[in-house]
């Protein structure tokens, strides 16, 4: 009897190890052919910008390698095309990507410190009216903004498109309350022993500890802002302070339209943000897992 039960616990092992490897091997399979469909358009995209201009781009089934030779030259004939300065519309979203950026770390981490450290009279029905804000879809707030900043002369200018990141986000400043509230508090109390005031607890403690969650408000606006085409469509009239998003959207005409050009510029655009993610994606995934729903 203890001589079966010898032979029998490896052929267990081994069955349980094939079974894990075996759905491993499944799993990762899946996961391969879901990024591939997730690629496909982006390898689509680079397939049409090395196309030549005589080539047609539009093929069924898709023409996924150029027949006769590659035209790299067609990033280069992109971006420093005088018709559609790409550098330029890229220097105008990089500089609203900053100010909205700085606005929003700012302005929603001040709001979310008193919400989530500091207790005062009526900071329950203040919360719940921030967080009712959100219930309120962008195109409703649309007319009324557009006629404020029309009337105080902010058409035209970039002020309409980063001034409101300096006045708060309902989503930020929630996410930025969350996890303030996993702070010990006995650090706070330390903080006050020692002479530090609200402010100087806020700025050398609090912050510091907060950069997780920072980072996520940061590249979240970041991306929203690099692919905002609604508000800069709507604010800016004069070409020469077009964003990326714009300025792609002026590269399309109903006629005459270069399509590889415009795929060098979809590609182009989007390295910026690939860039982005790469830096940030260690304190991002970690920000966006740490962020408790205490409440």
């Amino acid at each position: 009897m203890e001589r079966t039960m010898k032979t029998e616990l490896p052929v267990g092992v081994s069955l349980t190890r094939a079974r894990r490897v075996v759905r491993a091997a499944v799993l990762y399979l899946m996961l391969l052919a879901l990024s591939l469909f997730v690629l496909a358009p982006i390898g689509w995209m680079l397939t049409a910008a090395l196309k030549p201009d005589t080539a047609p781009v539009f093929t069924y089934p898709p023409e996924w390698f150029p027949t006769r030779y590659w035209h790299w030259s067609t990033f280069t004939e992109a971006l420093l095309d005088p018709s559609t300065p790409f550098l330029r519309y890229a220097l105008n979203s990089g500089l609203l990507v900053v100010l909205n950026v700085v606005g929003s770390v700012l302005s929603c981490s001040i709001i979310a410190y008193p919400f989530a450290r500091l207790r005062f009279r009526g900071r329950g029905p203040l919360f719940s009216l921030l967080i009712a804000t959100m219930l309120l879809p962008g195109p409703v707030l649309l007319i009324p903004q557009f006629l404020l900043f029309y009337r105080i002369g902010w058409y035209n200018t970039y002020l309409p498109l980063f001034v409101p990141s300096f006045t708060g986000n309902a989503f930020f400043i929630f996410l930025l309350r969350q996890y303030m509230r996993t702070i010990p508090p006995e650090l706070d109390e330390a903080a006050r022993i020692d002479g530090a005031g609200y402010w100087r607890t806020f700025w050398r403690i609090i912050l510091p500890l907060s950069t997780p969650a920072l980072t996520v408000v940061a590249v979240f606006q970041a991306l929203w802002t690099w692919n905002d085409f609604f508000g800069p469509l709507i604010y800016l009239s004069d070409p020469d302070k077009f964003t990326v998003a714009l300025g792609l959207a002026t590269m399309v005409h109903k006629v005459g339209t270069q399509w590889n050009e415009m795929m060098a510029a979809n590609l182009v655009a989007i390295i910026p943000v690939l860039v982005l993610y790469f830096f940030a994606q260690d304190k991002l995934i970690g920000g966006i897992a740490s962020v408790g729903l205490k409440g």
